[in-house]
């Protein structure tokens, strides 16, 4: 193959500074119409949250969640206290679940997504995106849940994986102490609240969860790692499962995060700066 005279590689690179020229004038075009510089800074913080916390009892999900929901103004969607929140409004999804609850069921995947879904439409938290929190669970779960967020073009773009070994989660679970209507959780030992016994935010007191003892635990594990497995292997296979180490003390793990959310945003917006890089013609 005849060596590329030093001509053609000239040209080649203005015509790819006259691609990336073309683009930023594109990409300008887009930002205008998105409102301008403050609006850009304000999707910055927000776009590209839309993800499912993971992890087994005791991992920090409720520690993490609502620093995740309060960095990035979206909605923290707890499976369990929707379905709840549900069933006191007597909404129409409420009543159809508690239904079925009454009767010893559990209730379907399409009442669950559709609860998403009515929480993804109605709240205004959710306008920026989303935590999913306790759901999905299974497979079927997750291919549904992904139907209904292509058709809305809500896509996920973070599965996030909180991992620790099971040892060490009987030690968090036994001192760990819960917000009710917050879901923000403490630890009597690693992350206690600065007044005993109350939240920090709102001074409300804390409970501890009948089931939090080592016996329930290591069935919750059990169960756990049954479901979850699968799952992971999904997202896996769709690039946007992510694994973190929950060993680690709270303000690491929250750096962990960050990383998985801002790394993610650099690389998607490294954008037309990248064209000469990828042909080799810049370093």
């Amino acid at each position: 193959m005849a060596p590329i005279k030093d001509e053609t590689v000239d040209a080649l690179r203005d015509l790819v500074n006259k691609l990336e020229s073309r683009v930023e004038q594109l990409e300008a075009k887009l930002e205008q119409a998105d409102g301008g510089p403050v609006a850009r800074k304000s999707k910055a913080n927000t776009e590209g949250i839309r993800m499912i916390l993971m992890g087994p009892p005791g991992a920090g999900k409720g520690t993490q969640a609502p620093k995740i929901k309060d960095k990035y103004c979206v909605c923290h969607l707890a499976t369990g206290d929707m379905l709840r929140s549900q069933v006191a409004k007597k909404t129409s999804l409420g009543r159809e679940a508690k239904k079925i609850m009454d009767q010893g069921g559990l209730v379907n995947d399409e009442i669950m997504v559709d609860m998403i879904k009515n929480e993804i439409d109605n709240n205004k938290e959710c306008r920026n995106g989303f935590i999913l929190d306790g759901f999905p669970r299974t497979v079927a779960q997750a291919e549904r849940l992904d139907g209904m967020l292509q058709e809305k073009e809500k896509k996920l773009q973070h599965a996030v994986e909180l991992q620790i070994d099971d040892g060490l989660l009987v030690s968090r679970i036994t001192g760990r102490l819960i917000h009710p209507a917050s879901g923000r959780s403490y630890h009597k030992i690693f992350n206690p609240p600065k007044e005993t016994m109350k939240d920090d935010v709102t001074g409300e007191p804390l409970i501890q969860r009948s089931d939090d003892n080592a016996e329930s635990l290591k069935k919750r594990l059990s169960t756990y790692h049954e479901q979850t497995y699968p799952v992971v292997s999904y997202y896996q296979k769709t690039g946007i499962w992510k694994k973190i180490d929950a060993s680690q003390e709270p303000g690491q793990v929250w750096k962990s995060l960050l990383e998985v959310f801002e790394g993610d945003k650099s690389s998607s917006t490294s954008g037309s700066g990248s064209l000469l890089r990828k042909i080799g013609l810049k370093n």
